[in-house]
């Protein structure tokens, strides 16, 4: 193979190797970070004492509960007079150790319904994936009675499920979650396998090591704006009743490793393209040869030749 092929060959390998890189750190995020249950409640746990979090937690729970139970209880409800009382208990709720203790629990019940719905294939039956409620509810009832609302102790603890995905979708996320394994698992490695071959093949291996780690620096800087693009749309598609401010938390808490992971590529390449410049043998200026035949002018005089008479 000629060294202009070599060469060639090696660009085009390091490019696809710089390219994949933040593919395959997009893709290994949402394979492995996110499908990880243990991982997920630790990521979520801190969001029990978001303000906005809370918030958001306190107007649903309390808005289903008066809605859901309030024709079983008397007239204070339709007159509107336990509503306020409802909210103030669910908001005060919020900010007890029962509160978080719930949230890690539903959150590791969503996460886990969630899962089993998308890596079993064989249940093809269309029924949507919900969540049972009645934890909390039972935690909220006890709160209101603590604190002597009236009719409280009425307030039935019932099971009542919500939706988290709808039953029409579930065909299309289960192949999109088997791509997204997939991928999160071979990217990665196409990604190494390429820059590897790239740099064996390379005529200027220092050259195109600094290439690669540039490249990678680039990869990963270009998944910052990838993030905040993906935060903007999340929350542009979201509807009027659904709090944008705790959608946003629960977005920056989830991503916070592939921000993390951002970072890393970028101070990895920059340092490995730093190094491989600073440890870079320094060139000798090119002498030529004095040239050992001696001129002209070097030559000795030599006496003129005698002539015989």
């Amino acid at each position: 193979m000629s060294r202009r092929m070599r060469s060639g060959l090696s660009a085009v390998l390091i490019a696809l190797s710089c390219l994949l890189v933040p593919f395959g750190a997009l893709s290994a995020w949402a394979a492995y970070g996110l499908s990880d249950t243990s991982r997920y409640v630790t990521t979520m746990a801190p969001l029990a004492d978001d303000p906005d979090v809370r918030d958001a937690v306190a107007d649903t729970v309390g808005n289903g509960i008066v809605q859901e139970y309030g024709h079983q209880l008397d007239t204070y409800v339709r007159r509107g007079t336990i509503t306020p009382f409802v909210h103030d208990a669910v908001r005060s709720f919020t900010g007890t150790e029962a509160f978080r203790t719930a949230w890690n629990e539903g959150n590791r019940a969503a996460h886990d319904a969630v899962l089993r719905a998308l890596r079993d294939e064989r249940d093809r039956r269309e029924r949507p994936v919900t969540v049972d409620l009645a934890p909390v509810t039972a935690q909220v009832k006890a709160q209101l009675a603590q604190d002597h609302v009236p009719l409280a102790n009425r307030i039935p603890v019932q099971h009542t499920e919500v939706d988290l995905l709808p039953a029409q979708q579930l065909g299309r996320l289960r192949k999109g979650f088997h791509v997204l394994e997939v991928a999160g698992f071979w990217l990665p490695i196409a990604a190494v396998a390429f820059a590897v071959a790239g740099l064996a093949l390379a005529a200027r291996r220092r050259r195109a090591l600094t290439a690669t780690a540039l490249g990678t620096a680039l990869g990963g800087a270009l998944l910052a704006p990838a993030v905040a693009v993906g935060r903007s749309l999340t929350l542009a598609d979201l509807p009027a009743e659904v709090s944008q401010p705790a959608v946003g938390a629960v977005y920056d808490a989830l991503t916070a490793t592939l921000r993390t992971a951002s970072w890393i590529l970028v101070a990895l390449g920059l340092t490995v393209a730093a190094l491989t410049w600073l440890t870079r043998r320094p060139r000798l200026p090119f002498r030529r040869r004095a040239s050992t035949a001696p001129t002209a002018q070097s030559r000795p005089e030599q006496p003129p030749p005698r002539v015989r008479v």
